[in-house]
């Protein structure tokens, strides 16, 4: 089984996440003060609200994850997830499972998963089958925790978060075959989980948005029913090279170009890799025939021109695909629904667009 880590907030934790919150409902002109001169960068100026939670994390950051111990850079994105987190969404249904997937077979595992639904029901539900960010390496369930409680409440849908494998123990493809088999899992057991079959979403943010990607892919190449819609959050499509917006944004707006270098050399295991689809999905030379999609990417993002390129290159193969850039965000803003009204605007947007996708499925 997956290592599904709890993760336990200090006082300290606690008192950031309070003022974070608190500071995440003042308009925007007081938090300048804090925030300081405005940053901009390719014509786009920093929201002041995260500029100013940027400055709380150096403060409170002990290194880059980089140069941490692997256990203890995941603690640390624990951390900074709960922080930016806001006051917790009650749900109806908030519920720990665990997709039983290793059957006979060794190289699979059943993995955990958590169930959030706004409404406690044995109706079949429009469901997302969400994939978190973080580099193929941390990350989590409870980090990703308050975007799912967020998207299952606005959307008035089932959201079902899945606890994939994590690089370096487990390096590419293999969080690929679980995202697959998780997804595969959901759609042939929909009546079981109170899934409506026939309005299954994948979505993800960062590595997330790339895992969504591929199992799109891969159910599409073996002729199998794929999801019925993608929902992309500055998802990372490209190991091949580095765009412009590496070189723009390569440090300073939470990611950096050093934490991407240090995720993908925890997860490929060789050049090779970088070449392959499944772990670059912009590389695959024909995107037809892929679900609808919506993809949303930060202005101030290492990964924002790879993730407008994939968006652009399935809309030129005739999926019909709504790209949204948020200008003034940093990566990856879903996570901090409870510090930015403007990142709770993009979040909600999102919603938007997954409720009409799933209206026109029924």
């Amino acid at each position: 089984m997956s290592g599904h880590r709890t993760y336990t907030p200090s006082t300290a934790d606690r008192l950031t996440r309070s003022a974070m919150t608190a500071a995440g409902n003042l308009p925007a002109s007081v938090i300048r003060l804090v925030a300081g001169a405005p940053k901009k960068l390719d014509g786009q100026t920093l929201d002041p609200h995260f500029q100013a939670g940027l400055k709380v994390i150096a403060l409170r950051a002990e290194a880059e994850y980089e140069d941490l111990p692997v256990p203890e850079a995941r603690e640390t994105v624990e951390r900074s997830a709960f922080t930016a987190a806001g006051t917790e969404i009650d749900l109806a249904v908030v519920t720990d499972i665990v997709l039983p997937l290793a059957g006979d077979d060794p190289a699979r595992a059943d993995l955990p998963a958590r169930v959030y639904s706004a409404v406690a029901t044995d109706e079949p539900q429009p469901t997302l089958i969400y994939f978190h960010g973080g580099g193929w390496t941390l990350g989590s369930i409870d980090s990703h925790d308050s975007t799912c409680r967020f998207l299952a409440r606005e959307g008035g849908l089932k959201v079902i978060s899945v606890d994939y494998r994590l690089a370096p123990e487990f390096t590419f493809p293999t969080p690929v075959e679980d995202c697959v088999a998780a997804f595969r899992y959901v759609r042939d057991n929909a009546a079981t989980l109170g899934v409506d079959p026939a309005r299954i979403a994948v979505g993800g943010d960062s590595a997330g948005g790339n895992l969504a990607t591929v199992v799109c892919q891969v159910t599409r190449d073996a002729g199998e029913t794929v999801p019925d819609f993608q929902l992309l959050f500055v998802p990372a499509t490209d190991m091949s090279k580095r765009t412009r917006s590496y070189e723009l944004f390569r440090e300073g707006f939470f990611l950096t170009k050093a934490n991407m270098d240090w995720y993908e050399e925890n997860y490929i295991r060789s050049e090779d890799d970088r070449l392959d689809p499944r772990a670059s999905p912009l590389l695959t030379p024909d995107l037809s025939g892929l679900p609808p999609a919506y993809v949303a990417t930060g202005g101030f993002d290492p990964l924002r021109d790879e993730g407008e390129a994939y968006a652009r290159k399935m809309s030129d193969a005739g999926v019909p695909v709504s790209m949204r850039r948020h200008p003034t965000l940093v990566h990856p803003f879903v996570n901090a629904v409870g510090a930015s009204p403007v990142a709770r605007a993009a979040l909600l947007e999102a919603v938007g667009a997954l409720i009409d996708a799933a209206a026109a499925w029924g």
